[in-house]
Protein backbone atom coordinates (compact mmCIF):
# COMPACT_ATOMS: atom_id res chain seq x y z
CA UNK A 1 0.00 0.00 0.00
CA UNK A 2 2.95 2.56 0.62
CA UNK A 3 3.98 1.88 -2.70
CA UNK A 4 1.06 2.02 -4.43
CA UNK A 5 0.72 5.71 -2.85
CA UNK A 6 3.90 7.15 -2.90
CA UNK A 7 3.24 6.35 -6.54
CA UNK A 8 0.24 7.69 -6.96
CA UNK A 9 1.74 11.12 -5.29
CA UNK A 10 4.50 10.83 -7.61
CA UNK A 11 1.86 10.79 -10.79
CA UNK A 12 -0.21 13.24 -8.84
CA UNK A 13 2.75 15.60 -8.28
CA UNK A 14 3.97 15.18 -12.14
CA UNK A 15 0.84 16.26 -13.59
CA UNK A 16 0.22 19.17 -11.21
CA UNK A 17 3.75 20.32 -12.05
CA UNK A 18 2.81 20.01 -15.90
CA UNK A 19 -0.74 22.12 -15.62
CA UNK A 20 1.55 24.70 -13.25
CA UNK A 21 3.86 25.23 -16.10
CA UNK A 22 1.27 26.40 -18.53
CA UNK A 23 0.36 29.48 -20.25
CA UNK A 24 -3.39 29.51 -21.36
CA UNK A 25 -2.52 32.56 -23.44
CA UNK A 26 0.71 30.68 -25.00
CA UNK A 27 -1.66 27.51 -26.05
CA UNK A 28 -4.43 29.47 -27.79
CA UNK A 29 -1.56 31.14 -29.50
CA UNK A 30 0.09 28.40 -30.67
CA UNK A 31 -3.06 26.60 -31.64
CA UNK A 32 -4.04 29.49 -34.03
CA UNK A 33 -0.51 29.81 -35.48
CA UNK A 34 -1.35 25.63 -36.29
CA UNK A 35 -4.27 26.55 -37.77
CA UNK A 36 -2.25 28.50 -40.35
CA UNK A 37 -4.54 31.58 -40.78
CA UNK A 38 -4.54 34.59 -38.31
CA UNK A 39 -7.77 34.96 -36.65
CA UNK A 40 -10.36 37.44 -38.15
CA UNK A 41 -11.74 39.65 -35.41
CA UNK A 42 -14.98 41.55 -34.98
CA UNK A 43 -14.81 44.66 -33.22
CA UNK A 44 -17.45 45.05 -30.18
CA UNK A 45 -19.25 49.00 -30.30
CA UNK A 46 -21.47 50.40 -27.24
CA UNK A 47 -24.84 48.71 -27.10
CA UNK A 48 -24.09 45.84 -28.49
CA UNK A 49 -26.17 42.60 -27.77
CA UNK A 50 -24.26 39.04 -28.13
CA UNK A 51 -25.69 36.14 -28.16
CA UNK A 52 -23.71 32.51 -27.29
CA UNK A 53 -25.91 29.72 -29.08
CA UNK A 54 -24.94 26.14 -29.70
CA UNK A 55 -25.57 23.05 -27.98
CA UNK A 56 -24.65 21.34 -24.26
CA UNK A 57 -20.63 23.05 -24.06
CA UNK A 58 -22.39 26.54 -24.47
CA UNK A 59 -25.32 25.46 -22.56
CA UNK A 60 -23.36 24.73 -19.69
CA UNK A 61 -26.42 24.17 -16.86
CA UNK A 62 -27.65 27.10 -17.27
CA UNK A 63 -30.59 28.55 -16.01
CA UNK A 64 -33.09 28.58 -18.61
CA UNK A 65 -35.80 30.42 -16.51
CA UNK A 66 -33.57 33.16 -16.36
CA UNK A 67 -34.22 35.62 -18.91
CA UNK A 68 -31.97 38.74 -18.02
CA UNK A 69 -28.55 39.30 -19.81
CA UNK A 70 -25.45 39.78 -18.23
CA UNK A 71 -26.57 37.69 -14.99
CA UNK A 72 -24.44 34.32 -13.66
CA UNK A 73 -27.54 31.84 -13.63
CA UNK A 74 -28.24 32.81 -17.34
CA UNK A 75 -24.63 31.87 -18.65
CA UNK A 76 -24.34 28.23 -17.08
CA UNK A 77 -20.99 27.37 -16.25
CA UNK A 78 -19.17 27.22 -19.05
CA UNK A 79 -17.07 28.87 -21.46
CA UNK A 80 -19.74 31.64 -22.44
CA UNK A 81 -19.94 32.67 -18.51
CA UNK A 82 -16.39 33.03 -18.78
CA UNK A 83 -15.63 35.19 -21.95
CA UNK A 84 -18.70 37.09 -20.66
CA UNK A 85 -17.08 37.50 -17.68
CA UNK A 86 -14.18 38.69 -19.15
CA UNK A 87 -16.11 41.14 -21.40
CA UNK A 88 -18.22 42.92 -18.81
CA UNK A 89 -14.84 43.43 -16.73
CA UNK A 90 -13.30 45.13 -19.34
CA UNK A 91 -16.08 47.14 -21.13
CA UNK A 92 -17.81 48.57 -18.42
CA UNK A 93 -18.78 51.99 -20.10
CA UNK A 94 -20.11 50.02 -23.68
CA UNK A 95 -23.70 48.97 -21.83
CA UNK A 96 -22.81 45.18 -23.79
CA UNK A 97 -26.14 42.75 -23.42
CA UNK A 98 -25.03 39.04 -23.65
CA UNK A 99 -27.28 35.93 -23.70
CA UNK A 100 -26.80 32.55 -24.13
CA UNK A 101 -29.65 30.43 -25.45
CA UNK A 102 -27.64 26.92 -25.77
CA UNK A 103 -29.38 23.63 -25.28
CA UNK A 104 -28.35 20.48 -24.29
CA UNK A 105 -28.49 18.07 -26.99
CA UNK A 106 -29.36 20.62 -29.94
CA UNK A 107 -28.02 19.26 -33.51
CA UNK A 108 -28.25 22.18 -36.43
CA UNK A 109 -32.06 21.27 -36.83
CA UNK A 110 -33.54 21.61 -33.71
CA UNK A 111 -31.49 25.06 -33.15
CA UNK A 112 -33.12 26.71 -36.33
CA UNK A 113 -36.88 25.05 -34.98
CA UNK A 114 -36.13 27.58 -31.97
CA UNK A 115 -34.34 30.04 -33.93
CA UNK A 116 -37.17 32.96 -33.87
CA UNK A 117 -37.67 32.96 -30.52
CA UNK A 118 -33.91 32.14 -29.69
CA UNK A 119 -32.08 34.51 -31.64
CA UNK A 120 -34.05 36.76 -34.61
CA UNK A 121 -36.12 38.06 -31.00
CA UNK A 122 -32.92 38.83 -29.34
CA UNK A 123 -31.81 40.75 -32.25
CA UNK A 124 -27.95 40.12 -31.61
CA UNK A 125 -25.32 42.25 -33.00
CA UNK A 126 -22.74 39.57 -32.63
CA UNK A 127 -23.80 36.24 -33.17
CA UNK A 128 -21.35 33.41 -31.79
CA UNK A 129 -22.35 29.53 -32.74
CA UNK A 130 -21.06 26.46 -31.97
CA UNK A 131 -22.77 23.45 -33.09
CA UNK A 132 -22.41 20.16 -34.57
CA UNK A 133 -20.81 17.73 -32.22
CA UNK A 134 -23.96 16.01 -32.14
CA UNK A 135 -24.99 16.06 -35.59
CA UNK A 136 -22.20 13.78 -35.80
CA UNK A 137 -21.79 11.61 -32.35
CA UNK A 138 -26.21 11.23 -32.27
CA UNK A 139 -25.41 9.17 -35.61
CA UNK A 140 -23.55 6.85 -33.18
CA UNK A 141 -25.89 6.50 -30.05
CA UNK A 142 -28.80 7.83 -30.99
CA UNK A 143 -30.13 6.48 -34.26
CA UNK A 144 -29.97 10.05 -35.74
CA UNK A 145 -29.52 9.69 -39.32
CA UNK A 146 -28.26 12.68 -40.64
CA UNK A 147 -25.14 13.24 -42.88
CA UNK A 148 -22.08 15.30 -43.28
CA UNK A 149 -24.45 17.11 -45.82
CA UNK A 150 -27.53 17.34 -43.49
CA UNK A 151 -25.24 19.61 -41.60
CA UNK A 152 -23.54 21.84 -44.20
CA UNK A 153 -27.31 22.24 -45.76
CA UNK A 154 -28.66 22.98 -42.56
CA UNK A 155 -26.13 25.01 -41.14
CA UNK A 156 -26.47 27.24 -44.35
CA UNK A 157 -29.88 27.50 -44.07
CA UNK A 158 -29.78 28.92 -40.60
CA UNK A 159 -27.10 31.49 -41.13
CA UNK A 160 -28.67 32.39 -44.30
CA UNK A 161 -32.16 33.12 -42.77
CA UNK A 162 -29.96 35.10 -40.08
CA UNK A 163 -28.57 37.12 -42.62
CA UNK A 164 -31.73 38.43 -44.13
CA UNK A 165 -33.71 38.68 -40.75
CA UNK A 166 -30.25 40.41 -39.44
CA UNK A 167 -28.03 41.93 -42.52
CA UNK A 168 -25.20 43.41 -40.51
CA UNK A 169 -25.35 41.45 -37.59
CA UNK A 170 -21.07 40.10 -36.79
CA UNK A 171 -21.14 36.35 -37.29
CA UNK A 172 -18.84 33.77 -35.18
CA UNK A 173 -17.96 29.99 -36.06
CA UNK A 174 -16.52 27.71 -33.53
CA UNK A 175 -15.45 24.47 -34.74
CA UNK A 176 -17.09 21.17 -33.23
CA UNK A 177 -13.91 19.22 -31.20
CA UNK A 178 -13.48 16.24 -29.60
CA UNK A 179 -10.74 14.68 -27.46
CA UNK A 180 -9.31 10.91 -28.41
CA UNK A 181 -9.13 8.58 -25.63
CA UNK A 182 -11.50 9.74 -22.64
CA UNK A 183 -14.45 8.12 -22.59
CA UNK A 184 -17.16 9.08 -25.71
CA UNK A 185 -14.50 9.87 -27.72
CA UNK A 186 -13.54 6.48 -29.36
CA UNK A 187 -11.55 5.53 -33.30
CA UNK A 188 -15.17 5.11 -34.08
CA UNK A 189 -15.62 9.11 -34.44
CA UNK A 190 -12.43 8.84 -36.86
CA UNK A 191 -12.11 10.10 -39.92
CA UNK A 192 -15.70 10.73 -39.86
CA UNK A 193 -15.82 13.36 -37.14
CA UNK A 194 -13.09 15.55 -39.17
CA UNK A 195 -15.64 16.56 -41.69
CA UNK A 196 -17.98 18.28 -39.68
CA UNK A 197 -14.58 20.33 -38.18
CA UNK A 198 -13.99 21.05 -42.00
CA UNK A 199 -17.60 22.26 -42.91
CA UNK A 200 -17.92 24.54 -39.96
CA UNK A 201 -14.50 25.66 -40.70
CA UNK A 202 -15.89 25.83 -44.36
CA UNK A 203 -18.64 27.92 -43.75
CA UNK A 204 -16.88 30.48 -41.61
CA UNK A 205 -14.75 31.24 -44.79
CA UNK A 206 -17.68 31.56 -46.82
CA UNK A 207 -19.39 33.79 -44.62
CA UNK A 208 -16.66 35.91 -43.85
CA UNK A 209 -17.13 35.07 -40.30
CA UNK A 210 -13.47 34.43 -37.31
CA UNK A 211 -13.30 30.74 -36.95
CA UNK A 212 -12.43 29.40 -33.49
CA UNK A 213 -10.10 26.26 -34.23
CA UNK A 214 -11.64 24.73 -30.77
CA UNK A 215 -9.73 21.03 -32.07
CA UNK A 216 -6.52 22.65 -32.44
CA UNK A 217 -6.75 24.41 -29.18
CA UNK A 218 -7.71 21.63 -27.15
CA UNK A 219 -4.71 19.47 -29.04
CA UNK A 220 -2.04 21.97 -28.45
CA UNK A 221 -3.50 21.90 -24.42
CA UNK A 222 -3.05 18.22 -24.16
CA UNK A 223 1.20 18.77 -24.54
CA UNK A 224 0.25 20.14 -21.00
CA UNK A 225 -2.03 17.85 -19.22
CA UNK A 226 -3.59 14.88 -20.67
CA UNK A 227 -7.59 14.92 -22.40
CA UNK A 228 -9.47 14.14 -18.70
CA UNK A 229 -7.54 17.03 -17.15
CA UNK A 230 -9.54 19.73 -19.91
CA UNK A 231 -12.69 17.58 -20.79
CA UNK A 232 -14.85 14.71 -18.88
CA UNK A 233 -15.52 12.58 -21.65
CA UNK A 234 -13.89 14.01 -25.04
CA UNK A 235 -16.73 16.47 -25.15
CA UNK A 236 -17.92 18.79 -22.45
CA UNK A 237 -15.12 20.79 -21.05
CA UNK A 238 -13.88 20.80 -17.37
CA UNK A 239 -13.35 24.11 -15.58
CA UNK A 240 -10.02 24.35 -17.44
CA UNK A 241 -11.18 22.93 -20.19
CA UNK A 242 -14.20 25.91 -20.04
CA UNK A 243 -11.27 28.86 -19.27
CA UNK A 244 -9.37 27.71 -22.58
CA UNK A 245 -12.09 27.80 -24.72
CA UNK A 246 -13.07 31.27 -23.27
CA UNK A 247 -9.48 32.57 -24.19
CA UNK A 248 -10.02 31.15 -27.54
CA UNK A 249 -13.09 33.16 -27.91
CA UNK A 250 -11.65 36.46 -26.35
CA UNK A 251 -9.27 35.76 -29.20
CA UNK A 252 -11.63 36.80 -31.97
CA UNK A 253 -13.36 40.41 -30.40
CA UNK A 254 -11.50 43.73 -29.74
Amino acid sequence: MSNQFNRRKFITGSTMAAVASLSIPDIVSAAVKTDNNAPKKISLDNNDVILFQGDSITDAGRNRTNITPNTTGMFGNGYANLAAADLLLNNPGKNLQIWDRGISGNKVYQMAERWDADCLQIKPNVLSIMIGVNDFWHTLTNGYTGTIETYRTDYKKLLDRTKQALPDVKLIIGEPFAVLGVKSVTDKWYPKFDEYRAVAKEIAQEYNAPFIPYQSVFNEALKQAPGSYWTGDGVHPSVAGAALMAKAWLKVVK
